[in-house]
């Protein structure tokens, strides 16, 4: 190739390799800063092609009738600020908080690169065999619950490389006839929106899109109630209808994914179609056995809120946890999201809450669940790590609408969990466990001729039974020390989380990634791994670990809304 006049064509060659691997060495000395401002969706090597889907969802026309469009509300109101005022980070605590982010993040890596050496496009590695399994329909459901972690962590080459790869998904193609509306919401649309919010990758958009209408079409019911199930070959033909017993978080855990996509998009359907279902869950609130809270299964067929138990747990919690996180993302601009969140958690401290009995008599909180019979309430002192949640909760609730009460409740619900994690040989806390209580959340005695009659020496004092011993990953309680810390600034906090963490990595770390533990209660060193790694355990609890070792601008809670698979939802300004 011949060069300019006076210039031979192997020394322009040589000019443009050091003029190119100068321009590198820049990239990588200020990779945070270049990340952000170079075009993600521009790559000369490797562009982003976007393959449409094989079947398209807009295609069908409606067999049910539709009820005219709710629109996104248009009127202001202040929201209160939610994160403390962190002071500039001195020396000393930069010192101390670099090296536990960088633990975290290299736990991630590890598992990361396990997962697309050995289980790429699958929806979950295995990680004590190094193989891949699909659980979520065959769309990647690892790869896309990773993708704004991937963001968050700097790690832009390899989200690139995510996002390429889900730029030609096929929401048609997949390992099922049918997919739970719940998990793909939650994971599939929750990871791609947030992860569009944060880079604004055309292509995560135009999937985010297409995975949506497939979920809207979930909702062609007879009283437009989602089923539990998205049957594909029933959905397209109009013979989709919910069922009689229904988990109530599967049916009200859509609000916080399709208010967003609305608000992307300007396309009101998405936002009407959960409007809808707040309209029916606010009707029959106060009208349940238990006036405030809906039943952890309900009719959704006949819209009937009849059965008797209730929970913050397993089946319901996320019902509760989007009634705050809305009332944020739309501004402030929705007060029924406030009403139900108070109604509801009037009646969780007056039924739910419990403190228990303990020898140094600790001022912490857990939830259980109630059960109501011919008018009377009996609560269950059931702990359970999904419950973990309640404590960021209550404190998100308590800083948006100003109730001191609420930040108090949180903080010792989070403290709650704390204290089980430490608890055990292995510093976690298990998945289901009874505890013995004080007859009111103000305190008691230790009592040890109790302890004797009811509980079992091989558990911590104070713990007489664990249902369910095992661990899974769960990243509930980080959430809940995540949210306290961000809003506090309470330093001890990030003490207690590298805590946490370290145990976390000493019982599961395995030689492809991370494992579920079927035992807490182990002597440490001796629980029995699962080969389970799943897809949360990137998507949230290391995501939670790292933010929490991280600057407290990165995923500001005044900017986001994390929905209940800490996918961070920009919130408009």
């Amino acid at each position: 190739m011949a060069g300019p006049p006076g210039m031979s064509g192997g020394r322009c060659l040589s000019r443009w390799i050091i003029s190119f691997a100068l321009f590198m060495t820049t990239l990588l000395l200020f990779r945070p800063f270049a990340s952000y401002i170079l075009p993600l969706g521009i790559s000369k090597s490797l562009p982003i092609v976007i393959r449409p889907s094989s079947f398209n969802w807009t295609s069908l026309t409606p067999h049910h009738a539709t009820p005219p469009h709710t629109y996104l509300p248009t009127s202001r109101v202040q929201v209160p600020s939610i994160q403390h005022a962190f002071e500039p980070e001195g020396r000393s605590d930069a010192a101390r908080r670099i090296p536990r982010q960088k633990a975290v993040l290299a736990a991630f890596q590890r598992c990361w690169q396990n997962y697309k050496a050995h289980a790429w496009l699958k929806d979950e590695l295995e990680p004590l065999t190094g193989t891949g399994k699909n659980t979520y329909g065959g769309w990647a459901a690892t790869l896309i619950d990773s993708l704004d972690t991937l963001w968050i962590m700097g790690l832009k080459a390899e989200f690139l490389d995510a996002v390429r790869a889900v730029a030609v998904l096929d929401w048609a193609n997949t390992t099922g006839t049918a997919c739970n509306m719940f998990e793909t919401n939650i994971r599939h649309l929750g990871g791609l929106l947030a992860a569009y919010d944060l880079s604004q990758e055309q292509a995560l958009l135009t999937k985010a899109v297409e995975l949506g209408d497939m979920l809207y079409a979930g909702f062609d019911t007879p009283n437009r109630i989602p089923p539990f199930w998205l049957n594909f070959e029933q959905a397209k033909h109009g013979n989709l209808i919910a069922e009689t017993h229904q988990i109530s978080a599967s049916v009200g855990s859509f609000s916080l994914e399709f208010t967003r996509l609305s608000q992307i998009t300007e396309e009101p359907k998405y936002y009407s179609a959960v409007a809808h279902l707040v309209s029916v869950f606010e009707e029959h609130q106060n009208s349940t056995a238990l006036p405030g809270m809906w039943p952890t299964f309900i009719d959704a067929r006949n819209t009937k809120f009849e059965e008797n138990s209730f929970t913050l747990g397993a089946l319901a919690d996320s019902l509760y946890e989007y009634l705050p996180k809305m009332y944020s993302l739309l501004g402030g601009q929705e007060a029924i999201y406030k009403k139900m969140y108070m109604d509801a958690m009037d009646a969780v401290g007056k039924h739910l809450l419990f403190r228990p009995m303990l020898p140094d008599n600790n001022d912490i909180l857990f939830s259980g669940t109630a059960t109501v019979s011919k008018g009377i309430v009996t609560l269950n002192p059931e702990g359970q790590h999904l419950s973990c949640f309640a404590g960021g909760m209550f404190i998100l609730g308590g800083k948006l609408f100003s109730r001191q009460e609420h930040l108090d409740i949180g903080t010792k619900l989070t403290r709650g969990c704390a204290y089980a994690y430490d608890a055990f040989p292995t510093g976690i806390m298990p998945e289901i466990f009874d505890m013995l209580t004080c007859p009111s959340l103000t305190g008691c005695n230790w009592d040890e001729e109790r302890w004797r009659r009811h509980g079992n020496k091989n558990l911590p004092k104070g713990f007489p039974r664990v249902h369910v011993p095992s661990y899974i990953l769960r990243p509930e309680a980080i959430e809940s020390v995540f949210i306290l810390y961000r809003t506090t600034g309470d330093e001890a906090l990030q003490d207690l989380a590298w805590r946490m963490f370290q145990a976390i990595q000493k019982a599961t770390e395995t030689p492809y990634g991370n494992a579920g533990i079927d035992d807490v209660t182990a002597i440490s060193g001796q629980a029995k791994q699962k080969n389970s790694m799943e897809s949360f355990w990137l998507a949230e609890t290391l995501k939670y670990f790292y933010l929490i070792f991280s600057p407290p601008d990165l995923i500001s809670l005044d900017e986001y809304v994390l929905n209940t698979e800490a996918h961070p939802l920009r919130r408009p300004s």
